[in-house]
């Protein structure tokens, strides 16, 4: 294994719960999956790819599943590079868990309220790890994720309201944090935030000329396993792969509880719960995924 992470970049994860870092991918690396995104976008059945912005049916909010719909993202979630700067914040036993690709149009990019990811999949250990690979330059101006530093230490937050997960707080404020700590995770395109699953984050809507297109591979430990298989979790651990070390034969628990993600209805995303999109006639639609072709390397569906 390289160290792809200096000892002060590992001791800011776990400090502060998340960590930038440039350099990891090249430019043409970069290069070729922008225009693989807009080879996808391109589709004359965009919804069998993507799920489309609100405010514009023409534009795609995320990509499902993009590590099986292009060799090209298989292979940058599998890259050493990339698992060997992951293994040094979770571990020699990795499991690729889930891929998305969320996608930002100039002038409409929906908000992602503030969240933490281990809300919508509780496991029985904290050793996962989201990256999000930036495929352009990502600013405040264009919504770059927005971070509480040290939020992760907090435990699990409330998402709920009315009895029912929502997927989001209000505000760091609401729940007792200083809002005034936000970082904003400004990055050129190529580089990589690594969050922990605990870390409060967000972004806001993008409001310039430019798009802000994020890859997200997500790992987690492999003696870590999911404690909730309801509809917008399951999909994943058929397709869940082991992309390094060995597969465990136990299963590493943390003590305490967590709250299970039981939304009032199924929902495909992020966004669709966070919005209450989701309540509607109670039925889930489909991604595309499972009417598309598995790829052969066992890419992993998308989530959330």
């Amino acid at each position: 294994m390289a160290k792809i992470l200096t000892q002060s970049q590992v001791d800011f994860y776990r400090e502060n719960g998340f960590c930038v870092v440039d350099g990891i991918f090249d430019t043409e690396l970069i290069d070729r999956a922008r225009a693989v995104v807009d080879g996808l976008l391109s589709s004359a059945d965009l919804a069998s790819v993507a799920e489309a912005e609100p405010e514009d049916g023409t534009k795609a909010r995320r990509i499902w599943a993009p590590t099986s719909r292009d060799e090209l993202f298989a292979a940058i979630a599998e890259d050493p590079r990339l698992l060997d700067a992951v293994e040094q914040l979770i571990g020699p036993d990795i499991v690729l868990q889930y891929s998305k690709l969320n996608v930002k149009p100039p002038r409409v990019g929906s908000v992602v309220e503030w969240h933490q990811d281990f809300a919508f999949y509780p496991h029985t250990n904290t050793d996962l790890v989201a990256t999000l690979i930036y495929l352009d330059e990502a600013t405040r101006e264009n919504a770059c994720l927005r971070v509480l530093p040290c939020s992760h230490r907090n435990g699990l937050l409330d998402h709920e309201s009315e009895g029912h997960f929502v997927g989001k707080v209000s505000s760091p404020a609401d729940v007792g944090l200083d809002e005034s700590a936000v970082v904003d995770c400004e990055g050129s395109a190529g580089s990589v935030v690594f969050i922990h699953p605990l870390l409060l984050h967000s972004s806001e809507k993008n409001l310039s000329e430019l798009y802000r297109r994020v890859f997200i591979p997500s790992y987690r430990a492999a003696d870590a396993l999911p404690i909730y298989y309801g509809p917008h979790a399951a999909h994943n651990e058929p397709t869940a792969k082991l992309v390094r070390g060995r597969a465990s034969r136990s299963v590493r628990s943390e003590a305490g509880q967590w709250r299970l993600p039981i939304a009032a209805a199924e929902f495909n995303s992020l966004y669709q719960v966070q919005e209450g999109s989701h309540v509607g006639d109670g039925t889930k639609s489909s991604t595309g995924y499972f009417s598309h072709e598995a790829d052969p390397k066992g890419a992993v569906a998308a989530s959330m």
